[in-house]
């Protein structure tokens, strides 16, 4: 979980003082209009003759990679980040997004259906025995749910500062209930993937987790016990609710959805010229839940109130978060309209800089961002905010992910595609948290982020394909969780509809956005 990633979580700027006033350049609907081998094309002819165009199935093969490679094959962890240095914890989110991962990985020929289905039953078989309890040692859960980090080696609570954390047990169950869904053959193997991932999901006990009921709560600790927040709208908890509600044995009553939308007025609006949306500063909150559910078409009633759908409210935000970078009212280095992108990711650390009389607070890990809500930039940008709204907005995501390996290929794009970030203002003589600084070129981390990575996968493979969408289309946990949220129209509406949404229809929201 983002949110409580690191202990050691540092400060938020809101800024929307400064940027109140600033209407920004707009974003013109003919600049959007260009498809995406257009766009391509586009990013070729700009770049610089040693530099030819990254080919997006390499960029999506080498972050498929992260997973397939870094996993412990004794208990299918991923590690939270890779290399993993001196804190070698896996994060069971991370570890969510593997087990969705693998599928891609056969459906492109990358690894065979019974490398995959190893790997899966390995996972899977893991997390079924691993201990559970109240204990302060020794435990991997509680009450179904699983703690955020867990030791590599071991499968137990890392440290005394880690929690039980819903959200992150709902990013694995996310992937959990995807291998549910796709090994569906008539073997042993496919069948035991399919009652262990019932198995886990039924054993998660929502109704537990609602501290101060309707909503569900961050977490618990056993030194703390439950921690004082609830998940309320609007961030990356969508589909934690929509796997509460669907619960076969513990799920929380509709009222629940019903308190996580009661808050979304609080951001909704405009940010930068963008049309209104629900704002969230941090991107990764506009493309967690997305990356498993199918959002194109369905509406809650909130939504049905503002006469758009969850898919067009992020194409908005992520607009408004290009339309930021363009005008960057901050002065940052090298942002512009094919390089912007913040979200939660490392940074250079916590350092401050004078200069000019003015100060720049830099950050370590942070989720950074800008939106109707707040805005939070330090000049760290991360790949993986505008390369995971490639569903959203595919051909300003197309020119980003082609600039950014133009101009910083060299120090960013490696074994397993984009690392996590970079700041082309940071060039202090200081004590980094990660990363190097290159002369001339700025601050790039030398870590990948598991939470990171997993995004840029799926959404590249719904980009292309649709795969993981059409395969939770079919989950009827998915469906169930959504219909008692209040979701009607589109793929609800009609079973066989489902696997036809065409592809244009993703474009056409990104321009009815931008008009």
């Amino acid at each position: 979980m983002h949110h409580l990633r690191n202990a050691r979580f540092v400060f938020a700027l809101f800024l929307l003082a400064v940027t109140s006033g600033f209407t920004g350049l707009p974003l013109h609907a003919a600049a959007l209009q260009t498809d995406a081998s257009q766009a391509i094309q586009r990013g070729a002819a700009e770049a610089m003759p040693a530099t030819p165009p990254l080919d997006l199935d390499d960029l999506e093969h080498r972050t498929f990679e992260y997973f397939w490679q870094t996993a412990n094959p004794q208990n299918g962890l991923v590690p939270d980040h890779w290399p993993l240095g001196k804190e070698p914890f896996a994060s069971i989110a991370a570890t969510g997004f593997a087990l969705t991962a693998y599928p891609i990985g056969v459906e492109r020929g990358w690894i065979t259906r019974d490398q995959a289905k190893q790997r899966v039953l390995t996972t899977l078989r893991f997390f079924a025995n691993a201990p559970q309890g109240p204990a302060e040692d020794g435990m991997s859960g509680y009450h179904g749910f699983f703690y955020h980090f867990l030791d590599m080696q071991k499968g137990v609570r890392y440290a005394r500062w880690v929690e039980v954390s819903t959200i992150d047990t709902t990013l694995l169950m996310a992937g959990v209930l995807f291998d549910q869904t796709y090994f569906d053959q008539n073997d042993p193997q496919e069948k035991e993937i399919r009652d262990l991932a019932d198995k886990l999901y039924r054993g998660i006990d929502w109704k537990w987790a609602q501290v101060r009921p309707p909503r569900i709560g961050m977490g618990w600790t056993p030194g703390g016990k439950f921690i004082d927040h609830d998940w309320e709208g609007y961030d990356e908890a969508m589909i934690l609710y929509v796997l509460a509600l669907a619960s076969p044995t513990h799920a929380v009553k509709p009222d629940a959805w019903a308190a996580w939308t009661s808050t979304y007025d609080r951001t909704w609006g405009s940010f930068m010229g963008s049309q209104p949306h629900v704002g969230f500063a941090p991107l990764f909150g506009h493309q967690f839940s997305h990356a498993w559910i199918d959002f194109r078409g369905i509406q809650d009633a909130y939504m049905r109130r503002r006469g758009l759908d969850y898919f067009e409210n992020s194409a908005r935000s992520t607009i408004g978060q290009r339309a930021y970078a363009i005008a960057n009212p901050l002065h940052f280095r090298g942002y512009g309209e094919d390089v912007w992108g913040l979200t939660a990711c490392n940074g250079p650390g916590e350092i401050t800089w004078e200069h000019e009389g003015t100060q720049t607070l830099f950050a370590g890990y942070s989720a950074r961002g800008a939106d109707a809500d707040r805005v939070f930039d330090d000049g760290t940008i991360a790949p993986t905010a505008a390369i995971s709204s490639i569903a959203f907005t595919p051909e300003i995501s197309l020119r980003a992910i082609q600039e950014m390996y133009r101009r910083y290929g060299p120090w960013l794009y490696s074994d397993y595609g984009f690392k996590d970030a970079f700041n082309p203002s940071f060039e202090l003589n200081a004590p980094l948290r990660t990363g190097s600084v290159v002369p001339g070129q700025g601050w790039f981390d030398n870590e990948y982020l598991g939470l990171d990575q997993g995004p840029i996968v799926l959404m590249i493979e719904n980009y292309r394909s649709g795969f993981v969408w059409k395969v939770m289309r079919s989950n009827p946990y998915i469906r169930k969780g959504l219909q008692r949220a209040g979701f009607k129209g589109g793929w609800l509406s009609d079973q066989n509809q489902a696997s036809n949404i065409p592809r244009k229809r993703a474009d056409e929201r990104v321009l009815a956005a931008a008009q």
